[in-house]
């Protein structure tokens, strides 16, 4: 049974929401998911998708795109991206699945998992487009930041506690990136760093394919998982 990542699916199986405005790689994005995943994806594995999954806006409206994902093969552990605005809280969306017969999809929220060896800890982290970089010791970016390290602690404590009990690494799953050409988002790389986590993927990063799918920083291997870097094939990560 094997880890595989992918974030980004931007699903719109309802919605026309065209995604070719990032590139002709997104012609067909949908079909292609569908095609590579299941060529790749065995029934016994997980699938790690950290955001940006559906266009919906609200819960209902996502309906169709969480039943595309639950028919795709394997086990899928997803969280929360800055487009997923139908995103309400765990105790809804469990109920919400459990009443469209939805059977493989959790939900990565304030929690950690088990794979096989290894525990799947993850949050949606924190990112400011470069023309906003000036700005970002504003209130907002301060509060939201410090909001989205709280909510990665809490994933980390409970990774520990898995740890306790299971000798295994910690791998973290990330919407936004922690670092990304300039910007580096420190107070998250300074938790990355205070729980010993030695790697981290993450996606929300479009178009720009000319940047490096994996690189160190201090100490850290960082992988960008966006579904049109991996050519909409799920990356296996053991």
């Amino acid at each position: 049974m094997a880890l595989y990542v992918m974030a980004d699916l931007h699903l719109s199986t309802e919605t026309n929401k065209p995604m070719d405005v990032f590139g002709s790689r997104w012609q067909g994005y949908i079909e292609k998911i569908e095609k590579r995943w299941n060529s790749l994806i065995e029934d016994g594995d997980t699938v790690v998708v950290p955001g940006d999954i559906s266009w919906a806006l609200k819960l209902d409206e996502a309906r169709s795109d969480m039943l595309f994902l639950d028919k795709l093969r394997g086990r899928k552990l997803i969280g929360k991206g800055n487009h997923d605005f139908w995103w309400a809280s765990e105790k809804k969306m469990l109920a919400a699945f459990e009443n469209w017969g939805i059977k493989s999809i959790s939900v990565m929220h304030n929690n950690a998992y088990l794979v096989e060896d290894k525990i799947i800890c993850s949050s949606r982290g924190w990112y400011v487009e470069p023309k906003l970089q000036g700005k970002i010791f504003d209130t907002d970016y301060e509060k939201i930041v410090s909001r989205e390290c709280g909510r990665l602690k809490c994933s980390l404590d409970m990774g520990k506690k898995i740890r306790e009990e299971h000798d295994c690494m910690i791998y973290v799953f990330l919407h936004f990136p922690p670092v990304f050409g300039d910007f580096v988002c420190r107070p998250i790389v300074d938790v990355l760093h205070e729980y010993g986590i030695e790697r981290v993927f993450f996606g929300h990063i479009h178009g720009n394919c000319s940047a490096p799918p994996c690189f160190e920083y201090e100490g850290i291997k960082m992988e960008i998982i966006s579904s049109d870097y991996l050519d909409f094939y799920p990356k296996r990560v053991f």
